[in-house]
C-alpha cells in the first residue's frame, strides 16, 4: 500500500464527513478540501488536516498536492438536488462536471494515480428490472444524473491515457448519521425524505409527498435506502482496493431492497410515536419511478453489505436532531480554534492558467522543462 495521504474532496458535507471519519478510524491521514458552500465545519473529524476552497481552483490544487504527498482522492463534493439540476442545469455541469476536470488534472500532473468518486443511481433513470445491476442501459433523466455521467466517462477516459484507476460508487438514498449522533445530515434546506420526515414528525408540520401516480406498488416513489456509515465504510474498502493495487471498477451500493415514500413516512412515525400531518403534492421535475441496487458485485469485490436497517437509520437520524437542535449552527465564516489548529493556508502556485493544459500537451522534455520551471522535478 502507497504511503502518503488521502485528500477528501466536499469531505465537511454529510456524506464526506463520515468517510473522513471512517478513513481516520482506519488509520489513514486525511486531508480534507471544502469551500463550506454547503459543508459545516464542525463536521470534520479533528484528526483530519483542512484546507478551506474550491475544487476548481487549479492553483489552489497545484500548490496542495505540490507541497502533500497525496496517493488517493475521494471526490465527494458536487451538487446533489434532481429538481434543482432541472432548473440550473450549467451549475450542476460546472459543479459536477468541470470540478472533476480540475482534480484529475492536478492528479495527472503530480502523479497521483487513484480516485474514488461519488456518483449516483440517477444515471440508470427508471429501469424495469427489479434489482439495478452494474450492467444496466445508462439513461439519466435530469441534468443531476447526465452530470455525473459525464464525470464517470471522463474519469474512465483517464485511466487509458494516464493512469488514473477509479472505483466509482453509484449509489442510492442515503439516510442516518453517526452512532454517537455527533455528526449528520444538515442542509441549509432539506430535500431528501428521511430528515424531511423527522422534521415533520418532531415539529408537528406538515409535509408533501411528491406524486401519487408513479408506477409502484403504493403510487409513491420506490427507492433504495442505505446507512451513510456503510456507505463510508464501502468508500474507504474502495480506497484500500486501489492502493493494494487492484484493478478499476464501477460499484452499485445498495440494499437490494426499495421502500416508497408512503412506506418511509409511516416508518418514520413508528419509530418516533408522533403522528405525521402528511399530503400528496405534484411530482417533482426529473423523479424517476423505482430505482432499487443490487449489491453482488460490491459483496464479490469488497466484501461489503450493508450492516444497518431501515429502522436503524432513522433512529440515527433522530437521535441527530433531538441531540443538536440547531444542527451545527450558524456557520457562517467563522472557525473554530480547533479547525484553525488543523488549516493549512494554500496561496496559489501559479500565476498563467494554461499549466495544465501545456503539461497535457507536452512531449516528456517539455514536460520536465516546465516541471523545473514551477519547482516540481
Amino acid at each position: 500500500m502507497e504511503d502518503g495521504k488521502i485528500l477528501v474532496t466536499g469531505g465537511a458535507g454529510y456524506i464526506g464527513s463520515h468517510a473522513v471519519r471512517q478513513l481516520c478510524e482506519a488509520g489513514y491521514s486525511v486531508i480534507v478540501l471544502d469551500n463550506l458552500s454547503t459543508g459545516h465545519a464542525k463536521a470534520i473529524d479533528p484528526r483530519a488536516e483542512v484546507v478551506i476552497g474550491d475544487v476548481r481552483d487549479l492553483g489552489l490544487l497545484d500548490a496542495l498536492f505540490t507541497r502533500q504527498k497525496i496517493v488517493g482522492v475521494m471526490q465527494f463534493a458536487g451538487k446533489i438536488i434532481v429538481p434543482e439540476s432541472v432548473s440550473h442545469p450549467l451549475s450542476y455541469y460546472d459543479d459536477n462536471f468541470t470540478a472533476v476536470i480540475s482534480i484529475l488534472r492536478a492528479m495527472r500532473a503530480h502523479n497521483c494515480h487513484n480516485i474514488v468518486f461519488s456518483s449516483t443511481a440517477a444515471v440508470y433513470g427508471t429501469s424495469k428490472e427489479p434489482s439495478i445491476t452494474e450492467e444496466a442501459p445508462l439513461h439519466p433523466e435530469s441534468p443531476y444524473g447526465f452530470s455525473k455521467l459525464a464525470a464517470e466517462h471522463l474519469i474512465c477516459d483517464c485511466e487509458g491515457a494516464y493512469g488514473i484507476r477509479h472505483c466509482i460508487f453509484r449509489y442510492f438514498n442515503v439516510a442516518g448519521a453517526s452512532e454517537d449522533g455527533s455528526i449528520g445530515e444538515a442542509h441549509p434546506v432539506e430535500t431528501h425524505i428521511i430528515p424531511v420526515t423527522v422534521n415533520a414528525s418532531l415539529s408537528g408540520k406538515p409535509m408533501q409527498i411528491f406524486g401519487n401516480d408513479y408506477q409502484t406498488r403504493d403510487g409513491t416513489n420506490l427507492r433504495d435506502y442505505i446507512h451513510v456509515l456503510d456507505l463510508a465504510d464501502a468508500h474507504v474498502l474502495g480506497m484500500k482496493r486501489l492502493l493494494e493495487g487492484g484493478s478499476s471498477t464501477i460499484i452499485n451500493l445498495g440494499s437490494d431492497k426499495g421502500y416508497t415514500n408512503k412506506e418511509i413516512v409511516e416508518t418514520v412515525g413508528e419509530v418516533t410515536g408522533l403522528p405525521i400531518h402528511w399530503t400528496f403534492g405534484p411530482r417533482r421535475p426529473g423523479d424517476a419511478d423505482s430505482i432499487v441496487a443490487s449489491n453482488a458485485k460490491a459483496k464479490e469485490l469488497l466484501g461489503w453489505t450493508p450492516k444497518r436497517d431501515l429502522r436503524q437509520m432513522i433512529s440515527d437520524d433522530v437521535r441527530w436532531r433531538l441531540k443538536h437542535d440547531n444542527l451545527y449552527g450558524r456557520q457562517g465564516n467563522k472557525l473554530s480554534p480547533d479547525v484553525k489548529k488543523r488549516l493549512i493556508d494554500y496561496v496559489s502556485s501559479r500565476h498563467f492558467s494554461t499549466f495544465y493544459e501545456d503539461i497535457e500537451n507536452a512531449d516528456k522534455d517539455h514536460l520536465k522543462k516546465i516541471k523545473a520551471v514551477n519547482r516540481l522535478a
